[in-house]
């Protein structure tokens, strides 16, 4: 049992309301309250604990309070590129209704823990992209903003066989809301055809009053890539899980994080992968900055199947720390079931380099403004990994406002 208090306003007539005013099919209905039903019996997501402690406090979330189902509102800009379809999510229900639903919970089970369930019951807002066999496109984006109390967005992207596609997603808060503390779910699902490409750029500052929990997973072909660039820099506390299946035959991934605290703000952050098949490749590089007393846990694991003969898996995690309050907690982890693999994980927590302020202070550059130039140095392994031109800009800008 989860043990977590159920906001009073959330019912079955409450799901029924969001549904109807949808007019959603009955089979999507049955999903949100088989997801509303489970929640008496699900627990929250797994946190790393060590004897006496929990890296991250998920129990303390007050969903009586952060949660409000019938106000939902957000502002979202989706662009589209040739031969590609960017749908809100009831748009697909009518132009794709059988894609939707093949597709809707085939990698992330609604019912997996207590959050992706309350997402799935309550969520009102998203995004179906469709990229039918053969196209080639770029610059999809979606960008929104959320104007509400709390909010839940599912996306869907299924790619058909030899596509690609390069989406950019952002989340920022809106216009003031009359709440001391607002909630913000994504579950973000990828289904990545034979041959297909897809690079998912996800980029979150929403305000430190928000609270937010992101799971992105793909299920990746033979053949296919599923590139994932992850940017945090926003909200109190926020739990983003990056995941990719690599179940196809030469299927290739690689999960690039960046995240950059300050204040009291909490990353748990995770990026994961499963080799599930033969000649897989997957690279997970995250790198993050802590100011003030802004703490991160991080989990990475890379998980090797019985099968997944010829495998070849890398994973680099560095954290800077700028203060001497601030706290990170780093976990990789190595799960090998198959001798024919190359795999090398590492993990560094670590301050400015002294030498190296001191070396550009005495070449008279300002203390403030050489520690900016080494925490900007610091992110270029990042977002040099980061091909989409605007979303390195947007992710560069914000890492230079936070600076200042």
């Amino acid at each position: 049992m989860s043990g977590v208090q159920l906001p009073a306003n959330l019912s079955e007539e409450t799901v029924r309301e969001i549904s109807d005013a949808r007019d959603e099919p009955e089979w999507l209905l049955e999903r949100r309250l088989s997801a509303l039903d489970a929640l008496d019996e699900l627990e929250l997501p797994d946190v790393i604990q060590t004897p006496g402690r929990r890296w991250t406090n998920l129990e303390a979330l007050d969903f009586e309070s952060l949660v409000d189902p019938l106000d939902q509102g957000d502002e979202t800009e989706r662009t589209s590129a040739e031969g590609v379809e960017v749908l809100t999510f009831t748009e697909a229900l009518d132009e794709h209704p059988d894609l939707v639903e093949s597709a809707f919970g085939s990698t992330v089970d609604p019912e997996e823990n207590y959050l992706t369930a309350l997402s799935a019951a309550l969520f009102t807002t998203g995004t179906v992209v469709y990229v039918p066999e053969g196209v080639d496109a770029e610059d999809v984006t979606v960008r929104a903003e959320m104007n509400s109390r709390s909010l839940f967005s599912h996306t869907l992207v299924v790619t058909e066989e030899s596509s690609s596609v390069t989406i950019l997603e952002s989340i920022e808060s809106g216009e003031d809301v009359d709440a001391d503390a607002r909630y913000f779910s994504n579950l973000v699902e990828i289904d990545a055809g034979e041959n297909s490409y897809v690079q998912y750029g996800s980029l979150q500052d929403l305000d430190e009053d928000t609270y937010t929990y992101s799971l992105k997973r793909a299920d990746v072909g033979t053949y296919a890539t599923v590139n994932w660039i992850e940017g945090n820099l926003g909200s109190r506390l926020t739990r983003s899980d990056v995941e990719s299946e690599l179940n196809g035959d030469s299927s290739e991934t690689k999960i690039v994080g960046a995240f950059f605290g300050h204040g009291d703000q909490h990353f748990d952050v995770n990026a994961r992968v499963w080799h599930n098949a033969e000649n897989t490749t997957a690279d997970l590089v995250t790198r993050g900055v802590l100011d003030d007393e802004a703490r991160s846990v991080y989990e990475g694991v890379q998980d090797v199947g019985r099968e997944a003969w010829n495998t070849s898996s890398y994973q680099r995690e560095n954290t800077l720390m700028l203060s001497d309050d601030s706290e990170a907690d780093a976990s990789p982890k190595l799960i090998i079931h198959n001798h024919d693999t190359e795999a090398s994980h590492s993990a560094t927590v670590g301050q400015v380099d002294k030498e190296d302020l001191f070396y550009m202070v005495s070449r008279a550059i300002p203390d403030g403004q050489a520690r900016n130039m080494l925490v900007e140095g610091f992110f270029v392994p990042v977002l040099e990994e980061i091909a989409v031109d605007e979303f390195r800009d947007d992710l560069e800008g914000l890492i230079a406002a936070r600076l200042r």
